[in-house]
């Protein structure tokens, strides 16, 4: 023990806190019982990635189930890859689809709570302090193997067929003297720091997933770094210490990180802390010719969250979407709750996909649509300006222009009992609405082959004669049908289909006609009210153009 205490002075002069210090430092949250504490923690290395919005929701939803808390971690332990603004990015994407965050990292730059920082490369004498009682312990060692040595253990280890890695005879400086190590920092070579694992590869590990269920894996008995030649943690250790220290009580993650499962549990057993429930979310995947994979930064823009803010998907519903992904038993409830917040579903780990789901964007289309119907006018005007000001300023011009002309777009078909399910995304209004903006519409007057450009004109000669903007559906529509037999169409679709050889068409046709001479479509949201939203003025206009040729 004595040489222990010396080669542990030796290593980390620095260090006089004990772990106590920090135990007392960071006390047991007061929660109620069965409140779950877990969190995401994200490096910055990059934007937000779908997977960690997952990831994020799932924690965020656990913690709301339970009373618990969720909070942010900065994982930035590896300053090679990190990049600038990579905190930013992921918080505000967080932020930006609604991830409720209780404590750590709120923004780029403010974090708050009681068990900071909330940043890891913040947090160097806390790690540095736990390494030395593990020193003191007889569970680490300083490891002066350079990176060309460890190589050449690596090559000879596969030219064997042994098992790769710094364990049992390979690991090097597992037994190091005081004194040698003295000599070799004398020398200024640099050094890491090692578990010294007593661990045997023979037994077995045994936990109970939260997700996945029971799983079994070889006991570890490598020797992994704990600390870095700079004196930062690996991410192994880092985790252990951060997770104990802010009381997480569920450790839920990628499925990526199951292979290093034993790694850590033998670290919280040699620490002495209390192991965390764990749970393995397996990643989201996606069919590529016809074989399943993970969604890749590389080949897949929806990988970047960013994606859906771009195409103008509503924040709340890309949530809405990720749910049905994220419990089996959501959809069911939400057509029980068609109204009510997703954060009002009693969440379930058991019954997330063990094997992962497909990305499938055509549901989120459809999941989509069936959120926004159920929007109002003024809440579309909102949605919409706020994200044609960020990603298309030119039609925020256009939409701001006249608020309440525009609120009167968005109304048509929509502030009604059965509203159209159209529109999936904000980036789809420009062009579905394109024929109600002057500085937008393309006008298009070509007819359906059954009929003829003569009978047109002369319908749209007489209906400009009986056109009164203030008619109601009822009254707009008789007018075309009593048009309809002056021209050799009948009033009423029945009697065209019962006697189609007598007829040009029916009125149905003919309000076609209209339609494209107002629109410059065969499909539109209610003509009518179309017409009452542009204006006498305008309608006339178009309808002239039409007759003018």
């Amino acid at each position: 023990m004595t040489d222990n205490i010396a080669l542990a002075n030796l290593l980390l002069p620095n260090i006089d806190k004990t772990p106590e210090y920090y135990e007392n430092l960071y006390p047991a949250r007061n929660l109620p019982e069965g409140a779950r504490v877990v969190r995401v923690a994200p490096s910055p290395t990059g934007y937000l990635h779908l997977g960690t919005l997952f990831a994020a929701l799932v924690n965020r939803i656990t913690a709301t189930s339970s009373g618990g808390v969720f909070f942010t971690r900065i994982e930035d332990t590896d300053k090679k890859r990190e990049i600038e603004g990579g905190i930013e990015n992921i918080i505000d994407g967080l932020n930006r689809f609604g991830i409720t965050i209780d404590e750590g990292f709120f923004s780029g730059t403010n974090q708050r709570g009681h068990y900071g920082p909330y940043q890891q490369s913040l947090r160097a004498e806390i790690y540095q302090t736990y390494v030395k009682d593990l020193i003191i312990k007889g569970y680490a060692y300083p490891c002066f193997c350079t990176a060309e040595e460890l190589e050449a253990v690596r090559k000879i280890q596969e030219s064997q067929k042994i098992r790769t890695g710094y364990h049992g005879k390979w690991a090097k400086h597992r037994d190091i003297t005081f004194e040698e190590a003295k000599a070799l920092i004398d020398e200024g070579k640099p050094f890491v720091i090692r578990l010294k694992s007593p661990g045997n590869e023979e037994n077995k590990v045994i936990f109970e997933d939260g997700i996945k269920g029971k799983i079994e894996m070889p006991e570890n008995d490598e020797d992994f770094v704990l600390l870095k030649s700079d004196g930062i943690p690996t991410y192994h250790f880092a985790h252990a210490i951060d997770d104990h220290l802010m009381h997480t009580t569920h450790v839920m993650r990628g499925d990526e990180w199951i292979s290093s499962v034993p790694k850590h549990i033998q670290l919280f057993k040699l620490l002495g802390f209390k192991l965390p429930k764990f749970a393995h979310i397996s990643p989201i995947m996606k069919l590529d010719n016809g074989a399943k994979r993970k969604i890749s930064k590389r080949k897949d823009p929806e990988a970047a969250v960013h994606f859906f803010a771009e195409q103008g998907y509503p924040s709340e519903n890309v949530i809405e979407y990720l749910m049905t992904i994220a419990a089996s038993d959501f959809e069911d409830w939400r057509r029980c709750n068609p109204t009510a917040s997703y954060k009002d579903f009693k969440f379930n780990l058991k019954k997330m996909s063990v094997s992962g789901a497909l990305f499938d964007e055509v549901k989120l289309l459809d999941v989509s649509k069936n959120r926004i119907c159920l929007l109002s006018s003024e809440q579309v005007y909102d949605y919409v300006t706020a994200w044609a000001q960020e990603f298309d300023k030119e039609f925020y011009e256009i939409l701001v222009k006249n608020p309440e002309y525009t609120k009167a777009v968005f109304a048509i078909d929509r502030d009604v009992p059965k509203p159209r399910k159209d529109i999936a995304k904000w980036n789809e209004v420009k062009d579905y609405f394109s024929f109600m903006f002057n500085e937008l519409y393309l006008p298009c007057f070509e007819l359906p082959e059954n009929i003829d450009m003569a009978d047109a004109l002369a319908f749209l000669e007489s209906y400009k004669a009986v056109y009164n903007a203030a008619d109601d559906k009822q009254e707009w529509f008789n007018k075309i049908k009593a048009i309809a037999p002056t021209l050799g169409f009948a009033a009423e679709t029945k009697e065209y289909k019962q006697n189609p050889d007598a007829y040009k068409g029916s009125a149905g046709d003919l309000s076609t006609v209209l339609r494209l001479a107002i629109t410059g479509r065969r499909n539109t949201p209610d003509l009518c009210s179309i017409m009452q939203v542009l204006g006498r003025d305008e309608v006339i206009k178009r309808i002239d153009n039409v007759l003018r040729g």
